[in-house]
């Protein structure tokens, strides 16, 4: 497993021995990219990334279009999403993630995500639960999106 951000030593690349510590790396990796920005697999991200300029309608919960990013790019109904939510329901940005982890996370199986809008705090908070496939242990990543204005 390669430790992000990616170093080079005099050996080659730096490895990370710790496999949650590897899976974290890669959850936040994930969650920070947006969505058609890697030229070598331009579905790779998270496509709530790619809205960040977007208006943020606080009440509704929902991103407003303003025509920025274009529909034909696979991304249909975009704006029609929920911030908050778990990953069982299809309209949210948390099943977004669950499908991503599930397409580019292969040792964690079973993923759940749950993402909650807090308005006072101006912040997502992101918890992502699994089972790691080597080890069948539980997995829990947490995280905090900020939210722009």
């Amino acid at each position: 497993m390669l430790q992000l951000p990616l170093t080079i030593t005099p050996e080659g690349l730096s490895r990370e021995n710790d496999l949650r510590q590897s899976l974290n790396q890669s959850m936040q990796l994930l969650l920070t990219t947006p969505r058609f920005s890697t030229p070598a697999d331009l579905r790779f991200g998270f496509v709530f990334c790619n809205l960040r300029f977007e208006i943020f309608n606080e009440h509704e919960g929902v991103v407003y279009d303003s025509g920025i990013v274009e529909e034909s790019h696979g991304i249909e109904g975009l704006y029609d999403k929920k911030i908050s939510g778990t990953s069982k329901n299809l309209n949210t940005f948390a099943a977004e993630l669950r499908d991503a982890l599930a397409r580019y996370e292969q040792r964690l199986s079973n993923p759940s995500v749950t993402m909650t809008y807090i308005r006072e705090e101006r912040r997502i908070y992101v918890t992502i639960k699994g089972i790691i496939a080597d080890t069948r242990e539980t997995y829990t990543y947490t995280t905090t999106l900020r939210v722009w204005k």
